[in-house]
């Protein structure tokens, strides 16, 4: 038996009414899922067997939405690697 440090279990309950079903977060539905939401981040790895990147994120989005993200993103000082194929990694 190990000893307790208050992490034994972590749940992740389902999105509430009026967030999005995917990411559990409130968005527009034209804008990227939350990359960083903890439920889109399980539900995706369940899936996929790896984390979303942000290109996953937005792989519902238009070219355009994906472009104007992709420089919000780069004024954070995140910079995407190119897609894979279909836009999105991996896929």
């Amino acid at each position: 038996m190990r000893p307790s440090d208050g992490m034994d279990e972590i749940r992740i309950t389902a999105p509430v009414p009026g967030t999005c079903p995917v990411c559990a977060t409130k968005h527009d539905e034209r804008d990227p899922h939350d990359r960083d939401s903890l439920y889109y981040q399980n539900q995706f790895f369940k899936a996929n067997k790896r984390f979303p990147s942000w290109w996953d994120a937005m792989g519902h989005c238009t070219d355009m939405t994906k472009a104007v993200w992709a420089e919000k993103l780069k004024k954070r000082g995140i910079i995407l690697e190119a897609p894979a194929k279909g836009g999105q990694d991996g896929q």
